[in-house]
């Protein structure tokens, strides 16, 4: 591997981190180029603009994920099981790397986001909505398409409002207690 393509990945790696803890605007190329070891110049080379590290972290962010999630008409996994790690993935995130889901807090800051990135996180939430309209529609019991996207609405929305909560009231069991009924 070239050194070009590993500073690349080091620079995402950070941004993300930062962006992560506090959102689009939690991070500057400075401090990126600080932890990293290199000049803000050098961060400029790989990512001309904060909107183009910004757009390169959320399509990073959602390939990351969903690849991380599977198939979700994988036969071999049973609907509530594909949904059990669909949950697993968020709680991890939280409780384990003390990290927010990226789209969800670039979501939250989307009416200020530079038309790229808040592309890139729009595109997260159809791409999740997708995967788990796949699983619920596959699940035991007969549902119309609006049932199944409802069912996904919902999940997405009670993840990230877990994640949330969990994280204003500094308890990261409020994550458990939400999503107990999931």
């Amino acid at each position: 591997m070239t050194e070009a393509p590993n500073k690349a990945e080091q620079i995402l790696r950070v941004a993300e981190r930062m962006a992560r803890q506090g959102g689009y605007n939690g991070f500057s190329y400075r401090d990126i180029a600080k932890e990293v070891g290199i000049k803000a110049a050098s961060v400029h080379y790989h990512f001309p603009s904060k909107e183009a590290l910004g757009a390169a972290l959320g399509r990073r962010y959602t390939e990351r994920f969903l690849a991380g999630l599977g198939d979700p008409e994988d036969a071999e996994v049973s609907s509530s099981a594909l949904l059990e790690r669909y949950i697993g993935a968020f709680r991890r995130a939280l409780v384990d790397e003390g990290q927010m889901c990226l789209c969800g807090l670039l979501g939250a800051e989307v009416a200020e986001l530079p038309r790229p990135v808040a592309a890139e996180a729009r595109h997260f939430f159809e791409k999740n909505i997708g995967w788990l309209s796949v699983v619920f529609a596959r699940a035991p019991g007969e549902r119309s398409p609006e049932q199944v996207r409802a069912a996904a609405l919902q999940v997405i929305a009670t993840l990230e409002g877990a994640m949330i909560l969990a994280r204003s009231l500094d308890d990261p069991q409020v994550f458990d207690a939400v999503t107990q009924g999931l």
